[in-house]
């Protein structure tokens, strides 16, 4: 017989919970002091600073630091600081004066660095600060990406961090491999001016095989490192060098014409052009002057109508390109006024649209901007670029000056549309600042003399007894073309500040600008209609750009494939005739 035989047994009592080991205690408490001493320098939690960096023009407001934290961290601010007294107003240390390369380092990137001063930790940068427009790009080796890590190489460089500029050096080694042409450029200058002679290497041997012809990188590049350059291309290529040798009369003349539009004299380029048979398309003279010379030099050479805009030069490019990768919108904006493309692509696919985005950051077209501040330059040139291909796609038809801004009575009467014209403009320079400067600029009606400003019919009965009824209609007639002009550009390419304008200027009384007179009634109620008009303003950019977000990339990608930024063949043997010219 079986025996059963029940046991009773305790529960097994819990294991303790382990305890820390020293060296991890001393990570929490390290991460911990980290993060208290990163919180210093946000301005927003408390402004104790001591101290404060100013950025180059156009950088923002200075940055505040701690001289304590800072030079006991850091022997470059250690040695600094010394140098300077010990108490009394902030100390203001200007950037370009403070490191090399110091007018190339933006807010984003010096923080990144100061931070890791602060907290011995190097954080990932924003997202929106090493993020390009694109959103066909993979962002490994976009502008953007390139940008935040060569200023931050001349921060980390210029205050000797010396852990941070080899961190910082392997990363720019890997972009070299895998970026544009072009964007290989501002690696050349930050490795020159850090002295990071591998990377130079790497570089030049890089450009060397690239198809960027030798003008632009005579341009853009240090002498020195130009001719190493061209010194391993005569060396690489012998034969093929021979073969495009030019004419050394033609080249001197070509160079001749670059020369005077270096000096802004176009007279000059067509009395050139007069004495030779060099022709500005031979000069690429509409690229360099696209690239190089100011908007108003480009505007009159295009004026000599000797020139196809739509040239491509030895590298592909066309001036529409060149002035993509200035972003400079004034130059965009005449040269599509002048019939050039948005659809010509690059040998790698690129177009204009792209190229701008690709070369500008998200939070640069996306940020919040503060009062009466303008838009940058980057967000205008998107903006262009994608109003013309919203209007080569035929998404919506122009409208014609006469029916959108003149009733019978006005096209009658010559001041009284001239008076409409310049209330028009004046309200736009109100309400769209940037865009109203860019075409009026390119209308020239920053030249001509104003008329009447907003409801200001004084000036109608104003005589100048030395203007004669000739002189004067003369004068009118040129602010008329230009007001009109203005209108019709500001229609063609921001057309949701000119429907706002448009219901505005029908539906309301000029004098809503003038908020502080009338009774403390009228002032309210005209308060309280302008509110609600920048309301309708912000509205209306919204609704307009989210059209054309969803047009723009059909538009963009009907005529090639879309190019995915990567697999260039830059190491493939290139061709003479596009490549050394």
């Amino acid at each position: 017989m079986e025996t059963c035989t029940i046991r009773f047994s305790s529960p097994s009592p819990q294991s303790p919970p382990q305890r820390a080991t020293p060296t991890e205690l001393e990570a929490v408490q390290l991460r911990r002091l980290s993060d208290n001493l990163e919180r210093l320098l946000d301005p927003a939690f408390l402004n104790c600073a001591d101290s404060e960096i100013v950025l180059a023009t156009g950088g923002g407001d200075p940055v505040g630091i701690h001289r304590c934290i800072l030079a006991a961290r850091s022997s470059f601010f250690l040695d600094h600081f010394s140098s300077l007294p010990a108490a009394g107003e902030k100390a203001r240390l200007e950037l370009t004066e403070l490191v090399p390369g110091g007018h190339h380092i933006g807010r984003d990137a010096l923080v990144a660095v100061l931070g890791y001063l602060y907290t011995g930790r190097l954080k990932p940068p924003p997202q929106e600060a090493a993020v390009c427009m694109d959103d066909a790009c993979a962002h490994e080796a976009c502008r953007a990406a390139i940008d935040f890590v060569v200023e931050s190489t001349y921060a980390a460089a210029g205050f000797q961090i010396s852990e941070l500029v080899s961190l910082y050096l392997r990363r720019l080694s890997g972009f070299v491999n895998i970026a544009l042409d072009e964007d290989v450029v501002p690696i050349v200058h930050v490795a020159s001016t850090c002295q990071l002679q591998d990377l130079l290497n790497q570089c030049i041997q890089r450009v060397a095989v690239s198809t960027l012809n030798s003008r632009y990188l005579e341009k853009e590049l240090p002498d020195d490192t130009y001719g190493k350059i061209k010194e391993i291309r005569r060396n690489t290529f012998p034969d093929e060098w021979e073969n495009v040798i030019l004419d050394p009369e033609h080249e001197k003349r070509v160079r001749n014409i670059l020369k005077a539009l270096d000096s802004d004299d176009v007279d000059l380029v067509g009395m050139l052009l007069k004495e030779s048979a060099v022709t500005l398309d031979d000069a690429f003279a509409i690229h360099y002057a696209a690239a190089y010379c100011e908007p108003k030099v480009l505007a009159e050479l295009l004026k000599l109508n000797s020139a196809s805009v739509n040239l491509k030069n030895n590298s592909g490019y066309t001036p529409l390109h060149m002035a993509c990768m200035r972003r400079e919108p004034d130059i965009i904006l005449s040269l599509v006024e002048r019939g050039a493309s948005v659809l010509e692509r690059t040998p790698d696919g690129r177009d204009s649209l792209s190229i701008c985005k690709r070369l500008t950051r998200e939070k640069d077209c996306n940020r919040m901007l503060k009062k009466y501040e303008e838009r940058s330059k980057a967000y205008l040139c998107v903006d262009i670029l994608e109003q013309e291909l919203k209007r080569k796609s035929f998404i919506f038809e122009p409208i014609s000056i006469e029916e959108s801004i003149a009733t019978p009575l006005l096209v009658d009467n010559f001041h009284m549309r001239l008076i409409n014209l310049e209330n028009r403009v004046a309200f736009a320079r109100i309400f769209f600042p940037s865009e109203a400067k860019l075409v009026m600029r390119i209308a020239q009606a920053d030249s001509t003399e104003e008329f009447a400003g907003v409801t200001n019919f004084s000036k109608l009965k104003e005589v100048d007894l030395n203007e004669t009824p000739t002189m004067q209609n003369r004068r009118l007639r040129e602010r008329l073309d230009a007001l009109t002009k203005t209108v019709e550009l500001g229609r063609r390419y921001f057309p949701h500040c000119s429907d706002v304008l448009d219901k505005f200027l029908n539906e309301e009384s000029t004098d809503l600008i003038f908020l502080e007179t009338g009774t403390p009634e009228d002032q309210r109620v005209k308060r309280m209609r302008f509110s609600e008009l920048k309301e309708d303003v912000r509205k209306a950019f919204t609704k307009d750009k989210a059209a054309v977000a969803a047009i723009v990339p059909s538009a963009s990608s009907s005529s090639s494939p879309r190019y995915e930024g990567r697999g260039r063949q830059w190491n493939r043997k290139p061709k003479p005739s596009r490549q050394y010219q």
